[in-house]
């Protein structure tokens, strides 16, 4: 696959590059961009929430009323989950989120993601990527000599 080369300004040179087919020429696998998706979201989670249960909830462990003749359940302490006040029954638990996908199938996402741009012709070659001063106002005239202004970054996905 061949693009065209383009000056900061906006116009065409005569100059083409020639995408590798080992990258930009596969079949695209969707799962493998899913998994890698979905391990970049699972790696941003914290994974902190908590909460007591009943052996960590501050109270007497004595036992509230008498076993038997008052007519109710039977009841041992207050930090029981049936009380107000007492532990949680089976809340959330501090945890790590991470988990491992093999580097290979790694890259055949980052391929597969690839290949999708350069179907959808996503990716623009800009040759002297530079501005005499680093200042926002030069980048969004390059942008708009472009008509990319008004597109929304994606990511690298979709």
């Amino acid at each position: 696959m061949e693009l065209e080369v383009y000056k900061i300004s906006g116009d065409k040179t005569s100059k083409m590059v020639t995408l590798s087919d080992a990258i930009f020429g596969i079949t695209p696998n969707d799962h493998a961009i899913w998994l890698d998706v979905k391990l970049f979201l699972a790696n941003q989670r914290q994974g902190t929430s908590k909460a007591k249960e009943r052996w960590e909830v501050s109270g007497s462990t004595r036992k509230i009323k008498r076993q038997k003749g008052t007519g109710t359940a039977r009841a041992g302490d207050i930090n029981s989950p049936l009380f107000r006040g007492g532990g949680r029954v089976f809340g959330p638990r501090p945890r790590d989120y991470e988990f491992k996908l093999n580097k290979k199938l790694r890259r055949l996402a980052r391929k597969s993601a690839l290949t999708y741009k350069a179907q959808e012709n996503g990716i623009m070659i800009v040759e002297d990527f530079k501005f005499e001063e680093a200042k926002t106002k030069n980048f969004m005239a390059m942008l708009k000599s472009f008509n990319l202004s008004d597109k929304k970054n994606t990511g690298g996905y979709a």
